[in-house]
This record gives structure tokens, sequence and C-alpha cells, in this order.
């Protein structure tokens, strides 16, 4: 407990899934979270449930394809908690993920770009001079496997995700100087709740979908925190396995 004592964090697409499990354990390890989603519901249950556990989060309806509503939600941030140390970009559109190459229209590929490294450099390009500022800034962004192994038919969603990790790798090299790390997640979890009895059997080697609390979560905090300090421009897979040697 306490690894993230003093931190502000952001995190991104926090109302449900990887990103609330990660806003709620950020602030178990006593960082005030921002917790950034679209729908006001369920930013407030988040909220809610982090408070009653005796911690500090501020709720704040974003759309993340929006420049004004992001440059707006991290003025937000830094004005309410004094500064920002810490960026999950988590956030995207479900809705757009599928298409097979053959019928893929620039309006969704372009649809997965805002929500994805278009997003993600807004945000980051935002909370730069605040993790500059504090001295050990860190950003994890997440991307998919989708890309890297070639998950059909997920064609605009792995294209989008494949640029993220390559923004996360351009910012790494540049920001170094700056003390801030920049890494991505590739993880592979149940993310869909009582929908998952309708998916098919996960294949990976270690036969289960990932738990947003037991298995991602916690690797989002070990980049998050002093542990990873040595680690930037990396993909870490808590995937079951699913890509082994795939990311070469």
């Amino acid at each position: 407990m306490g690894r993230l004592n003093g931190k502000v964090a952001i995190v991104t697409g926090a109302g449900r899934g990887i990103g609330r499990a990660t806003a709620k354990l950020f602030a178990a390890e006593g960082a005030k979270v921002a917790v950034v989603s679209l729908t006001q519901a369920n930013i407030d249950a988040v909220v809610a449930d982090i408070e009653a556990a005796g911690g500090t989060a501020l709720g704040i309806s974003c759309d993340v394809s929006d420049a004004e509503q992001i440059k707006s939600t991290v003025d937000k941030v830094a004005a309410t908690f004094g500064g920002i140390d810490i960026l999950v970009n988590n956030a995207f559109d479900p809705s757009a993920v599928m298409s097979s190459v053959i019928d893929l229209s620039v309006e969704q590929l372009q649809r997965n770009f805002d929500m994805g490294p278009i997003a993600y450099l807004r945000m980051m390009q935002a909370c730069y001079p605040h993790l500059k500022a504090s001295g050990e800034g860190r950003v994890i962004n997440f991307g998919s496997a989708a890309g890297i192994i070639a998950i059909l038919p997920y064609a605009p969603y792995g294209m989008a995700k494949e640029a993220v990790r390559a923004l996360t790798r351009m910012a790494a090299r540049e920001w170094g100087s700056d003390n801030i790390t920049v890494n991505n997640m590739l993880p592979v979890a149940d993310t869909w709740g009582a929908a998952a009895a309708d998916l098919p059997p996960p294949t990976v080697p270690l036969g289960r979908y990932g738990s947003p609390e037991d298995d991602i979560a916690p690797v989002v905090l070990f980049l998050a925190s002093k542990d990873s300090q040595f680690i930037t421009g990396s993909s870490l897979t808590p995937d079951g396995g699913l890509i082994i040697d795939s990311a070469r």
C-alpha cells in the first residue's frame, strides 16, 4: 500500500473494465485520481467507490476525440490537484473496432485513430508540462495484440493500436531527458462482464481471459510506480502468453 502516495493520476476510459480497475487501485495506493470517461453514471459510480474506500477522486466527463475537451480536462485536474504525475491512456470506442480490410472505410479507420493515437497524443501533449514538472512523470498507453498478430476482423483497431505503440516509442526517446517514462500495455482481459459467456474460449497458454482487477491493473500500477523507473519505450504483455515471440 502507498506506492503512489502524493501522486496525481489521470485515467481515461475509467468508467468500466480495465480503466475502472486501474483508477480504483491507484486510489487505494494513495494517488489522487481523475476518473475520466464519457458516461456520467459510470464516472459517478467509480468516484463513489473510491471515496467510500477512503480515496480521493475527481470525476470528469470527456470525449477524448475532442481536442478542446482534452485541454479542459487536463487544466481542471492540474488546477484541482496541483499537478499531474501519471497519465493512463485507455479510452476507445468499442462500437467501431471491427472490420475486414476489404470493407474498411476511411471514416471508420479515422474514428479509431481519433479515439486512439490522436487522442493519446493530445492527452500527452496537454499533460507534458505537468509530467516534466513532476520530475518522474509516467505515461502508460494501451496498445493491443490485435495489430501485432493481426487478429481478425479488427483491422481498424489493430492499425490504430500499432500507431499507439509507435507514438509511445517516439515519446519515450524524446521525453527521456525529462525523466518521463512512456510505456505500452498489451493486455488480454475480460472487459465484457456477463457478455463474456458468448465469447469463444481464449486461445492463450494460460487458458483464460485476464481479470482487470487481478491481472491487468497491477501491471499498470507497476508502470506508474517507482519500481519501473528504468523501463521506457517498452510493451508489457499481461496477455496469458497470447503473443509469445510475436512482438519481434
